[in-house]
């Protein structure tokens, strides 16, 4: 994989108070400029994981490193790896609770201390990189749920993070929203934001994600999405299904189909070129 490692975490060992290990010796690594997709079983540790980068946990054994240097577990510490990593938890209503949009939005910048005129700043860009910006003075209560989906991150955009952390962003949004959101997505990772998603759609990583790391009882395997996302071995021990243009891209190599050599089609549009389907166009003509 490419690009420095912006977040890492080295032999870290973590367990609940009175419950069993969840990582024992766990080595794991945030790629800047790479988009990468952590898939597991329920129960698997994901959860654990995010909060274990973001600093919200603290490992039992091992070490957090930001930039190579050891994140200290305390005020000053924390605060360096916050403006660094930010997380979005699944759930936006454990997230948000200020009154409207904008107030919830401009929350981290002002507990920074920033001047009033950069928390500003950032909110209103914080808005538009989610295209929420009509929305600033609406209650919060009032929000849809994608609106309160984005608002969330929103929050963790203010604060100018190198890494973007999100909890199955796309869980309860219709196929329109999921389609904005990535595009969102795409933005900020245009704009140099690192984006880490948790999902368990591995059609969703397969089309996403530069790199997939999946969660197994043997650890954290991590490497190119397409390649990854082809291991049935790990995919049956992660608890996942092989992706559809995975199996797409095996019945086509089965037929005399050229794939490209790789894993197959990771998006409709890149199978219909493949089975030579014109009435779906070709994504590249556009």
């Amino acid at each position: 994989m490419s690009g420095s490692v912006l977040v890492a975490l080295r032999d870290v060992s973590f367990a609940y108070e009175e419950g069993p290990p969840v990582f024992t010796g766990l080595d794991f690594e945030v790629h800047e400029g790479r988009a990468l997709a952590l898939l597991g079983r329920n129960g698997c540790g994901k959860t654990t994981l995010m909060r274990l980068l973001s600093g919200g946990l603290r490992p039992l054994g091992g070490r957090l490193l930001l930039s190579g240097r050891a994140v200290r577990h305390d005020r000053k510490g924390l605060t360096a790896l916050r403006t660094t990593v930010q997380l979005v938890v699944q759930d936006p209503d454990d997230q948000l609770f200020a009154a409207s949009v904008g107030q919830d939005v401009s929350f981290g910048p002002l507990n920074l201390g920033l001047p009033d005129a950069e928390v500003r700043a950032r909110v209103a860009e914080a808005l538009e990189a989610l295209d929420i910006t009509a929305l600033a003075d609406r209650p919060t209560h009032l929000l849809s749920y994608g609106q309160r989906k984005r608002t969330a991150i929103a929050g963790a955009v203010a604060m100018r993070p190198r890494v973007l952390i999100l909890d199955e962003p796309t869980a309860g949004l219709d196929p329109d929203g999921q389609e904005r959101l990535l595009a969102t997505l795409d933005r900020l990772r245009e704009g140099g934001t690192t984006v880490v998603m948790a999902t368990h759609d591995v059609d969703l990583a397969l089309r996403w994600a530069d790199d997939a790391a999946l969660l197994t009882p043997s650890g954290a395997h991590t490497g190119p999405a397409p390649q990854m996302l082809s291991r049935r071995d790990l995919l049956t021990a992660a608890g996942l299904r092989l992706p559809w243009g995975v199996a797409a891209g095996l019945l086509l190599r089965a037929h005399g189909v050229r794939t490209g050599g790789g894993a197959g089609p990771r998006t409709p549009e890149e199978l219909a070129a493949l089975a030579a389907l014109p009435e779906y166009g070709d994504r590249s003509a556009g």
